[in-house]
């Protein structure tokens, strides 16, 4: 069965984490706008976390991420079909981190290994000299860590689009989980990628990166009912009134074209 149209779609938890990144209306509307009285696009491809939405197996990996990094778990992987909301979960998780821990985002891995550490150092707020020699980054990267979880925070990496990360990077990252101390684990690391990924870490080669996966959360398509509620929760934060804009043939006809995949709705 088709949910009803005007399903609430956002929670106020979710509301209130996706406002704190400051994400207003886009300037440019559609040509439509105004006819369904919107007043802002609601199907931009963009990872607005204003507009995200919770099917139960996106819940159930916001909760475990979220517990992921407000804790010392080591390496988490997040996986999922292109354009099922993998970025934007993580965007919003993020905006809810307490000030007290610090999160780097990496969301172009195609990088050269020299390259990585210098994104990192310079993300970290290291020296110059850690951007340009990894001895000195690891040693600026410990000190770091150490002092920030004993002042009760936490440290970590995310790195998005995990599924294209070079071999030699992958290695370079497992390594950086190293650090830690005889009880807890300094860097929380968590890749997020396509099932790719999975494939890619079932390599002899990789075992010992699988080996450390502490999490691992999986999203996958909506279902009918659940795109329905996509569909009208997007409507309404963007102003409109669900049952004015889409008949229940147009969501039929949305959700076989789409396939349930978020990003192509």
């Amino acid at each position: 069965m088709i949910a009803e149209m005007d399903d609430i779609l956002v929670g106020q938890e979710e509301r209130g984490l996706a406002d704190r990144l400051g994400l207003g209306p886009r300037a440019a509307l559609p040509l439509y706008a105004s006819y369904y009285g919107l007043t802002e696009s609601p199907f931009d491809l963009t990872p607005n976390s204003r507009f995200l939405y919770l099917s139960a197996r996106q819940r159930e990996a916001l909760s475990n991420l979220r517990y992921a990094l407000a804790s010392a778990k080591g390496f988490t992987l997040i996986l999922g079909e292109a354009g099922t909301g993998k970025t934007t979960l993580v965007r919003t998780v993020m905006a809810g981190l307490s000030d007290s821990s610090r999160y780097v985002l990496v969301n172009n891995p195609t990088l050269r290994r020299q390259e990585f550490y210098e994104f990192l150092a310079t993300s970290f707020g290291f020296s110059a000299a850690a951007a340009t020699s990894k001895t000195r980054f690891l040693e600026e990267l410990r000190t770091d860590v150490e002092a920030r979880f004993a002042a009760g925070g936490l440290t970590g990496l995310i790195v998005d689009e995990a599924q294209s990360l070079p071999h030699e990077l992958l290695e370079e990252i497992r390594l950086l989980g190293n650090l830690e101390t005889a009880t807890t684990k300094l860097l929380n690391i968590v890749l997020c990628g396509q099932p790719e990924l999975a494939d890619r870490l079932n390599d002899p080669s990789l075992r010992q990166l699988k080996q450390r996966v502490a999490l691992r959360c999986e999203l996958g398509p909506l279902s009918l009912a659940e795109t329905a509620s996509y569909v009208s929760g997007r409507l309404r934060i963007a102003g409109g009134t669900p049952n004015e804009v889409f008949t229940r043939d147009a969501v039929l006809a949305i959700y076989d074209a789409s396939q349930g995949i978020p990003r192509t709705v």
